[in-house]
């Protein structure tokens, strides 16, 4: 018995050593593991997980919006996105104008409250209709504006201040959304104007629209005749972004082109998109719904480039017969069905 006892507080005493010395780095805290050769050091810092893009399901719904079929148009040949890519895996509803002007669109018509309850309307509309594409709200806010005068620098364009579009992208945070920042070049170009807004399209959700129909390469005054961007313009704004998105490590960001006749964009078959860069073009033409389904069949579908979008006007639409607005069913009977969908 007392070689048992012995043992017993000779194992008290080896324990209470080896506490003291754990316990010597102070305040009871456990010293710190020391690496032997081969080991490396633990972190505290979480890693996140990487993006992954899903082919196969890109693939499908790339598939699904050319209705299942094979043409020699559509779907169109272009590279994979990278991860993080909104299209095709969601539907973009978007309201636009500007807060300055009531007669540009739909943002200038309405108090906030009422935007953001009528455009989240139109997203549960569209979640709808289509329930295997989640609907993603937008503000698609023209941030730089043609005009009818010279004004400085005899450019025929304007540049909306600061606020208005810090307001822009804060209504798109509240609908938990994106914005897009539209750019009307007037007697300007591409190029001048693009970087200007480098600082808002650091932020991963605003993306970046330009409309050809206010660009007068021929000096005629915007508004007074339709306008026109050649390939090589919209392949600046595509380059500019593309290294934005690869210097900074942000997601793919999307480019929407308007187009509503065949002179609008020159050279179309020479667009190219890049993993970076998502290009949606735009039918933005309005009418009663035969006239809108055969423009966006001519300059639309039958230029292909990547994506495909839809505008519906909620006056312009309903002055002829038959006085309405096309539904969305016709609008997904489309083909290709329309990935981004825009109200004015």
């Amino acid at each position: 018995m007392k070689i048992l006892h012995l043992d017993y507080r000779f194992a008290v005493i080896i324990a209470a050593i080896i506490f003291m010395i754990s316990c010597k780095n102070g305040s009871g805290t456990p010293a710190p593991e020391v690496p032997i050769a081969g080991d490396t050091l633990k972190t505290q810092v979480p890693v996140e997980a990487p993006l992954v893009m899903d082919t196969v399901d890109y693939l499908k719904r790339i598939s699904t919006l050319a209705h299942d079929s094979i043409s020699d148009k559509w779907p169109a040949k272009t590279a994979i996105p990278n991860p993080g890519a909104i299209l095709p895996f969601k539907r973009i509803v978007a309201y636009y104008g500007n807060f300055y002007s009531k007669n540009m669109g739909i943002l200038g018509q309405y108090p906030e409250d009422t935007l953001i309850e009528k455009l989240l309307a139109e997203v549960a509309y569209w979640n709808n209709a289509d329930p295997l594409t989640p609907v993603l709200p937008a503000i698609h806010y023209i941030a730089i504006t043609a005009q009818s005068k010279p004004g400085a620098g005899n450019t025929f364009r304007l540049r909306m201040p600061e606020k208005q579009i810090l307001r822009a992208i804060e209504l798109g945070e509240k609908v938990k959304g994106i914005t897009f920042l539209d750019v009307q070049v007037g007697h300007s170009t591409i190029k001048a104007e693009v970087p200007t807004l480098e600082k808002y399209l650091l932020n991963e959700n605003v993306h970046l629209g330009i409309d050809p129909e206010w660009s007068m390469k021929d000096g005629a005054i915007p508004g007074r005749k339709i306008g026109s961007l050649d390939a090589s313009d919209i392949n600046f704004a595509i380059e500019f972004l593309t290294d934005l998105v690869k210097t900074n490590k942000l997601k793919p960001k999307i480019l929407v082109v308007h187009r509503f006749t065949r002179g609008m964009i020159t050279n179309s078959d020479k667009i190219k998109p890049t993993p970076e860069v998502q290009v949606v073009i735009d039918m933005d033409g309005f009418g009663f719904p035969a006239k809108k389904v055969d423009s966006y069949r001519r300059f639309v579908s039958g230029y292909p480039v990547q994506f495909t979008g839809f505008k519906l006007f909620y006056k312009n639409d309903i002055l002829t017969s038959p006085y309405r607005m096309m539904t969305s069913e016709e609008v997904l009977n489309l083909f290709p069905k329309p990935i981004y969908i825009q109200y004015q």
